[in-house]
Parts: structure tokens; C-alpha cells; sequence
């Protein structure tokens, strides 16, 4: 029966965050502002944490709480709209701006990891909370700079295209530089890391990456030849199968998932049945787009903030958006030899999204994280992830004011 009451609890949290999310983007559209941070601010305010606290059932019980099962969902939104974002961009492409990407992916891990580390240790942190709290910031989640990026027509612009192609990169490394972290230990003894262990560890993430693209390039094509589905719906299902089985083997093998559904939609965009493909995919990303977006900002509690809280989280909001202007920005402005451009990269990877929160949930589960310095890493994740589609799309109008052109309509894609 506590299975049977804990799907219904489910099913209400969906229905309930599903209408908030879309109700809250029409809001948003209707004053042209990017309707993923109505999304996200729906979510903040409807959550469990807010008013969903007051929405109960005549028992006295919530009608909307984070069950386990709800957060997979958004999990999985977070899986098809990197899957949509793989598909817009060939491996041709991929590889043609490697370079710039793992330069700025690079510096865009580097960079927040080492400042973080020096300055939460300055500020008299352990170096075991130190490096948690730096690790929290190399974390980019791009889905809320992809999804703005679409709204507006820009995902295929050079700088879009960037932004994608660092990020998986900052993805991959800061995964890796989370377990090298996590097989530290509490005890924080930073003389027991080996730099070779280190570089060893990252270079096996790396490695399982281009192999993953590699054998999905090499076999996804063939395994959707139409000549062997013929039945309706097959093709679709077969390249969803595909998605969600190579981002099931990428966390696995202690990848975040997404890194293989985007491996496998890069794979895809060259495919035969590429149309079909897209068109169900954007289907699909019109509901677990919006989900993704309205649970990330329902897991927010902002009840627990005290004036501490807020001057370190000022400190640590302030080193998040510095760090990645600096070490993605500055690069990309001369791999693109666009001021603009390069600004625009540095903006679309500060957002930390869940990747934040997972580092945040690694620590608290190891017992390693003050409630303080835990609340303070979620309130970075909120303002980041809020602060970056408002600032992408101030950034766009301007250009829109140079080139004397209209601002494009925004597109209901979430």
C-alpha cells in the first residue's frame, strides 16, 4: 500500500509542477522574458518548501512532495533535452572546434576549482569542505543556456555551439575531479593525492567519452537503417532506447548520464531518418523540458537563510560567475575573435544546475557539509542557474540594438 500511496503522491506532484511550470511561461512570455526561468521561479514557489506546503489532502498530508520518483523524472528531462542538444551538432563540427572546446572546458573547471579551493581555506573552511564547495563550482549545466539558445534561434550559432562543446568537456572533468575528491575522503589530506593518480583518473573519463561517441557513430546509423524498421513508431523508439541506454552505461561506468544521451544524439544528427528523429524528440522535450526545469527550482529551500548565510553565499555567488567569465570567457573571446561572442560563452556556463546539487548531496550525504556551507551551495545553484538566462538574453538584445534588427519572437520549445 506505501508503493501504491507513493505512485499517486507522484502522479499529483507531476500533474500539479507540470501546470505551474507552463502556467508561470505564459506569464513570462507574455513580458518577452525566456520562459525556462518562469519554469524554474514556478517551481521555487509551488515547490514543497513554499505554497506546495499548504496544498494538502484532508488527512493533513502534502499533495506535492519530492518523491524519489519525481526527481528521476526530472533526470530524465535533463537526459532528452541534452539528447535534442547532441543532435544539433554533427561530430564533423564537434571536432572541428575541439580545440576551442577543451581549452575553455578546461578553464572552465581549473579556473572555479582552484580559486574556490584558495579562497573557502582563506576564509578558514577544511580543506575537505573547501574542496567540495570548489568542486560545486566547476559544475556547468548547460540545459537552461541550451534551452535559451533555442528560444531564440541561436543554437546554431558559433558561439552556441561553443557553449555545447566546452560544456560536455567541463561535464566530463568535473565528474571526474568529483571522484577524485570523494576518494579523498573526509580526512581532506591533500599531500595524499597523487598528481599522476589524478591526471590518470581524468584521462580514463576522457577516454570512455570519445570511445562512446565513437561506437555510437560508428553503429547507431546502421542499427536505424529504415530497411529494417518498418512498423509505426519503431524508428522513434529504437533511437529513444538508444539515448537512454548509453546514458544508463555512462552512469554506470560514474559519468553523468547526460554525457551519453549527447554522445548518441551527436551520433544521430547524421542519420538517414534524422527529420523524423527531431520532430518526435521536440515532441517528448515539450513536457520533460519544462519538468526538468520546475523540479530543479521545487528543490530549493530558501527557509533555512539567515544573514550568514546570504554574505557567504554573496562570496560564493561572486567567485561562481568571476571564475567562468574568466576561465571561459577570456578564452573563447580569441578562439572566436569576438568580444561579444566570447562574453556570451563565459555567460551561458555559469549556471550549475544539478550537477550542483549532486555535489552538494555527495557531501551532505558523506556527513563533510555543514548545513550552513550546504544551503549556501544550493542558494549559489538558484541564483546561477536564475541569473544565467536573463543575462544571455540581455545580451542577445543588445546585439538585436546594434544591427537595428527586431528582437526574434520567442519560441514556445520547453
Amino acid at each position: 500500500m506505501a508503493a501504491e500511496g507513493n505512485i499517486v503522491a507522484t502522479i499529483v506532484a507531476v500533474g500539479i509542477l507540470l501546470f505551474a511550470s507552463k502556467l508561470m511561461a505564459e506569464l513570462f512570455l507574455r513580458f518577452n522574458l525566456p520562459m525556462v526561468l518562469g519554469e524554474l521561479i514556478a517551481g521555487m514557489i509551488i515547490g514543497p518548501f513554499a505554497l506546495g506546503a499548504f496544498i494538502i489532502w484532508p488527512d493533513g498530508t502534502s499533495m506535492l512532495t519530492l518523491t524519489p520518483e519525481i526527481k528521476t523524472l526530472g533526470e530524465i528531462g535533463a537526459i532528452v533535452i541534452l539528447f535534442m542538444a547532441g543532435l544539433e551538432m554533427t561530430p564533423k563540427e564537434f571536432i572541428r572546434g575541439g580545440k576551442a572546446s577543451f581549452t575553455v572546458g578546461t578553464l572552465g573547471v581549473v579556473v572555479p576549482f582552484f580559486t574556490g579551493l584558495l579562497i573557502f581555506q582563506a576564509f578558514g573552511f577544511d580543506a575537505y569542505q573547501s574542496m567540495l564547495i570548489a568542486t560545486a563550482l566547476t559544475a556547468t549545466s548547460i540545459a537552461i543556456s541550451i534551452q535559451v539558445l533555442n528560444e531564440f534561434g541561436k543554437l546554431k550559432t558559433p558561439e552556441a555551439r561553443l557553449i555545447i562543446g566546452a560544456a560536455v568537456v567541463d561535464d566530463i572533468l568535473a565528474i571526474a575531479v568529483l571522484s577524485v575528491v570523494i576518494s579523498i575522503g573526509g580526512d581532506g589530506d591533500l599531500s595524499a593525492v597523487s598528481p599522476m593518480d589524478v591526471t590518470i583518473s581524468i584521462l580514463q573519463v576522457l577516454g570512455f567519452f570519445g570511445a562512446m561517441i565513437l561506437v555510437s557513430v560508428l553503429v547507431m546509423p546502421r542499427i536505424l537503417a529504415k530497411r529494417i524498421w518498418s512498423g509505426k513508431g519503431s524508428i522513434e523508439a529504437i533511437a529513444t532506447a538508444s539515448f537512454f541506454g548509453a546514458a544508463g552505461l555512462a552512469g554506470t561506468l560514474g559519468l553523468s548520464p547526460i554525457v551519453g544521451a549527447f554522445a548518441v544524439g551527436m551520433a544521430l544528427s547524421t542519420a538517414r531518418e534524422f527529420k523524423r528523429i527531431e520532430n518526435f524528440t521536440e515532441k517528448i522535450g515539450l513536457i520533460f523540458a519544462p519538468l526538468f526545469f520546475v523540479i530543479i527550482g521545487a528543490q530549493v529551500d530558501l527557509r533555512s537563510i539567515d544573514l550568514n548565510i546570504l554574505m557567504l553565499s554573496g562570496i560564493i555567488v561572486a567567485v561562481a560567475i568571476l571564475t567562468k567569465l574568466l576561465g571561459c570567457g577570456l578564452p573563447a573571446m580569441l578562439f572566436l575573435k569576438d568580444r561579444a561572442r566570447g562574453m556570451r560563452v563565459g555567460i551561458g556556463m555559469i549556471s550549475r544546475g544539478e550537477v550542483g546539487l549532486i555535489v552538494a548531496g555527495v557531501g551532505v550525504a558523506a556527513g563533510s557539509l555543514s548545513n550552513e556551507t550546504y544551503s549556501t551551495i544550493i542558494l549559489m545553484v538558484a541564483i546561477t542557474t536564475v541569473i544565467t538566462p536573463i543575462w544571455l538574453k540581455a545580451e542577445y538584445r543588445k546585439e538585436t540594438k546594434k544591427s537595428g534588427t527586431s528582437p526574434p519572437a520567442v519560441k514556445d520549445n520547453s
